[in-house]
C-alpha cells in the first residue's frame, strides 16, 4: 500500500473536502484526487461518494478510515515518544480538569517537578477536550474527578489515585461554636455547582436529614471557593486538601467532615504502545 496515498485518502475524510484536504498538505486538488483514485483502485472499492457538492464515506470508507486513524497515530505516538527519550530533556504532557484542586496537581507531580532533564507541560480544561486530546496523543495523562464514559472505542484506562473527604470549612469567627450539621447549616454557605460529584453527594446528605441549607454562592472552580471562604463570604464544602495551607495556618478551620461525601481522584491514560516513561514515577500502576 502507498502510504501517501492513504495520507491523502485520510485527510480528506477528515476534512470533509478536496479544497480544505489540498490546503492542509499543500498540494493540488488534482494531485489530491488522484492519489484517492489509485488508492480505491488499489482496494477494489470505492470510499468516496458524492452527495451534492459534499463529499461523504462509503461503508469501505468508513472502515478504511478507522484503520487509517490508528496507524496515523500510533506514528505520531512514535515520533512523539521516541523525541522525547531521545533528546536531553524528558517531557511529560498533563491535562487537567480546570476545577480540580491546583494542590491536588502539585503532589501527584511532586515525584518529577524540579527534576533534571525533565519538563512538565499542564493543561486545564474541560472533560471532552482533555479526553479528545489524549486521544490524539497530545496528552499523556488527564486528570479527573469522574470517570469518563468508555466503550470498545475509547480505551481509556482509569488510575484511581486517591479519594478525599469533605468537609465544611470557614473562618474561625465564623465557624464560632458551630459543630453540628444543621447549625453549620444555618450558615452562609459556599457550594461546588450542581454538576459536581462533591455537590451531588452533599445534596443527598441534607435530603436525608430535612435540612435546607443557607447557599449564597455557587462555584464549579476550587480555587474560588477556597478564596470565597478565605474572604469570609460563607462556609465552603470542600476537600481539605484545596485549603490545606489554610488550615495550617490557622486562617481557616475545619467545622466537620461529611460522612458518605467524598471526592475521587483518577488518572486516565491510553493504552499505549510506547508510553511515556515518566508516567510510572507518578503513576506506578500505569501499565508499560
Amino acid at each position: 500500500m502507498n502510504y501517501t496515498h492513504l495520507r491523502a485518502f485520510w485527510a480528506v475524510a477528515h476534512e470533509g473536502s478536496l479544497t480544505r484536504a489540498a490546503g492542509r498538505l499543500n498540494v493540488a486538488q488534482s494531485a489530491l484526487s488522484t492519489q484517492i483514485q489509485a488508492l480505491e483502485q488499489r482496494m477494489g472499492q470505492a470510499l468516496f461518494e458524492r452527495r451534492g457538492r459534499g463529499l461523504h464515506l462509503t461503508e469501505a470508507g468508513r472502515i478504511a478510515l478507522d484503520h487509517a486513524d490508528v496507524i496515523f497515530a500510533t506514528a505520531e505516538e512514535l515520533t512523539a515518544t521516541l523525541a522525547s527519550q531521545s533528546g536531553p530533556r524528558q517531557i511529560l504532557r498533563v491535562g487537567a480538569l480546570a476545577t480540580l484542586s491546583r494542590n491536588f496537581q502539585l503532589e501527584f507531580l511532586a515525584p518529577i517537578l524540579g527534576k533534571p532533564g525533565v519538563e512538565v507541560v499542564l493543561r486545564s480544561g474541560g472533560m471532552a477536550d482533555l479526553l479528545a486530546a489524549l486521544e490524539a496523543h497530545r496528552l499523556d495523562v488527564v486528570l479527573l474527578t469522574t470517570v469518563p464514559p468508555r466503550d470498545a472505542a475509547t480505551p481509556w484506562v482509569v488510575h484511581p489515585i486517591d479519594t478525599q473527604s469533605v468537609s465544611l470549612v470557614g473562618t474561625p469567627e465564623r465557624i464560632g461554636e458551630a459543630k453540628t450539621l444543621a447549625a453549620l447549616l444555618d450558615q452562609p454557605l459556599i457550594l461546588p455547582s450542581v454538576e459536581s460529584g462533591i455537590r451531588m453527594g452533599f445534596d443527598r446528605l441534607v435530603d436525608q436529614h430535612k435540612l435546607r441549607p443557607n447557599v449564597v454562592a455557587e462555584a464549579d472552580d476550587m480555587a474560588m471557593l477556597r478564596l470565597l471562604a478565605r474572604q469570609d463570604i460563607g462556609i465552603a464544602l470542600v476537600p481539605p486538601i484545596v485549603v490545606q495551607d489554610e488550615l495550617k495556618s490557622g486562617k481557616l478551620v475545619e467545622a466537620l467532615a461529611l460522612d458518605g461525601v467524598q471526592e475521587a481522584f483518577s488518572a486516565v491514560t491510553l493504552s499505549r504502545r510506547f508510553p511515556n516513561t515518566l508516567l510510572q514515577d507518578v503513576l506506578p500502576s500505569a501499565a508499560k
